[in-house]
């Protein structure tokens, strides 16, 4: 049968459409994915969602549309928490203190002086511990591919806070926890509950006297420059997840999921890479800045007054079975 003018004309048309299944995808609108990220766009937390938009672009060309929002433009933790359950925000960090405002049990890996070390915590966060965590949060809208670890807390104050008798009546601000209030109450200090965007002003009107943070935070927000006293305690690992919306997650088709999950994955690894460099240079530039970090010899009168916080919320993490097992990883 001899072709016609119209199939001639339509064979080239079709041959190209079906060789290159990547065009008809790049074809449609890209998917808008709005990240939320707290710290500037050189700093690690910002800079994993960088790195984690060019790995799903390099697996799904043109599948979605990333736009980062640095400098907590879109709010602090518990707002942007608040963002991600709500679907207005697609995707941020975030530390499980935070998060336990809506699952309690992530207050396990909160406790103090808990973990010996990064790979202690790496090792309870992959592990059946880390799995339920998981299966919690996915219940209250936060989809939590892969696990970070933003380093060791320690105390920050205006004046030197060596021993923990000197924190006796003092303000101190907290991350909006039960724990962390109950932790410092321990020590007869005042906690009170601020945003971490606000605790530059608050410590330098005195409206505070002390906080705790990691050491790459604190260069990273400047409070070198109001609170020059740190206190090395090392007496949390402060942990996080990568969060996507889970309204944001539902929508998406298998091979989406799978490719923000791998990236997800391979980003937390590169973040932890990120905040070891990270945390060197702020050491340099708050010491430069004026700051001054004060060894703990002997860590057991801190740690006497923090253990009695796994007691007062074992009932809330698993029982003080599910401590001790953490402990003893």
């Amino acid at each position: 049968m001899k072709p016609t003018r119209r199939a001639l004309l339509a064979a080239p048309l079709a041959l190209p459409v079906l060789a290159m299944p990547g065009l008809i995808r790049r074809a449609r609108a890209a998917r808008p994915l709005i990240v939320a990220s707290l710290l500037g766009e050189d700093k690690p937390e910002t800079l994993i969602w960088t790195h984690m938009r060019d790995r799903v672009e390099a697996a799904l060309p043109g599948a979605f549309s990333f736009t980062v929002v640095a400098n907590a433009a879109l709010g602090g933790e518990k707002a942007v928490a608040e963002g991600l359950r709500l679907g207005s925000i697609q995707a941020s960090l975030s530390t499980l203190s935070t998060l336990s405002a809506w699952v309690p049990e992530s207050q396990l890996f909160d406790l103090p002086f808990l973990f010996r070390d990064e790979a202690h915590l790496a090792a309870a966060l992959a592990g059946e511990e880390g799995a339920r965590l998981r299966e919690r949060l996915e219940a209250q809208g936060f989809v939590a591919p892969a696990f970070i670890d933003y380093g060791a807390r320690h105390l920050v104050a205006r004046r030197p806070l060596l021993e923990p008798a000197a924190l006796e009546g003092k303000r101190i601000r907290v991350i909006q926890s039960p724990l962390h209030a109950a932790l410092w109450q321990g020590f007869g200090a005042l906690p009170i509950a601020l945003p971490i965007t606000e605790t530059y002003n608050a410590l330098s009107t005195g409206h505070v006297e002390a906080m705790d943070l990691t050491r790459a935070a604190y260069a990273g927000f400047r409070l070198h420059e109001v609170a020059p006293h740190v206190t090395l305690t090392a007496h949390i690992r402060a942990a996080g997840a990568v969060l996507f919306s889970g309204r944001f997650w539902s929508g998406l088709g298998g091979e989406e999921q799978a490719a923000l999950r791998r990236a997800a994955v391979e980003g937390a690894a590169r973040f932890g890479a990120l905040m070891a460099a990270e945390e060197r240079a702020a050491d340099a530039a708050a010491g430069a800045g004026g700051a001054t970090f004060h060894a703990v010899s002997d860590l057991a009168p801190w740690r006497e007054p923090a253990r009695r916080v796994w007691q007062e919320f074992s009932g809330r993490v698993g029982g003080m079975a599910a401590i001790e097992a953490v402990a003893a990883l």
